[in-house]
């Protein structure tokens, strides 16, 4: 199976919530199952059918998390070789072209994109367009509204 990039962030991010369902979610889980057992019949039993219900899911996490952190490839931006290009992790600052509003992105692995925080998939098209530029130089984005150009106005790497 391909590896999957993943910041420093990210698979910490992972190995919590790993850590939460395995020694909260679980343990809370097992004990609402069997309260609603004592309750008497099961067939008919609602809190009990809900109990299942959550305990599949949370069983279902644990592993679609186990296996993301062991197909992770965990890359830290500062420990590469760079020369100030944009690489996986990178944080960059744009402006759009004629004097538009200056915006900043994390370039991030597709579990830990988030818009509003400011961290963008690699596979997006923004982040494969900045792949390999420096500060200076202008890039041109496929968006649906139409082409757009952003000037890379610095590369930082946390």
């Amino acid at each position: 199976m391909a590896k999957t990039p993943l910041t420093v962030a990210g698979a910490e991010m992972l190995r919590a919530e790993l850590h939460r369902l395995k020694t909260v979610e679980r343990p809370n889980t097992i004990a609402a199952i069997a309260e609603a057992r004592s309750h008497g019949d099961l067939s008919e039993n609602a809190e009990y059918d809900a109990a299942k219900e959550r305990q599949g899911f949370i069983e279902g996490r644990i592993a679609e998390v186990e296996a993301k952190l062991g197909n992770a490839q965990i890359i830290d931006p500062s420990l590469l070789e760079t020369d100030g290009r944009c690489v996986f992790g990178a944080t960059v600052e744009l402006e759009e072209a004629g004097g538009g509003q200056a915006v900043t992105y994390q370039i991030v692995g597709d579990d830990e994109a988030d818009i509003k925080k400011g961290k963008i998939s690699i596979s997006s098209p923004i982040a494969r367009a900045l792949i390999g530029k420096y500060a200076g130089d202008a890039v041109q984005v496929q968006t649906p509204g139409g082409i757009r150009e952003y000037e890379i106005l610095d590369v930082r790497y946390k």
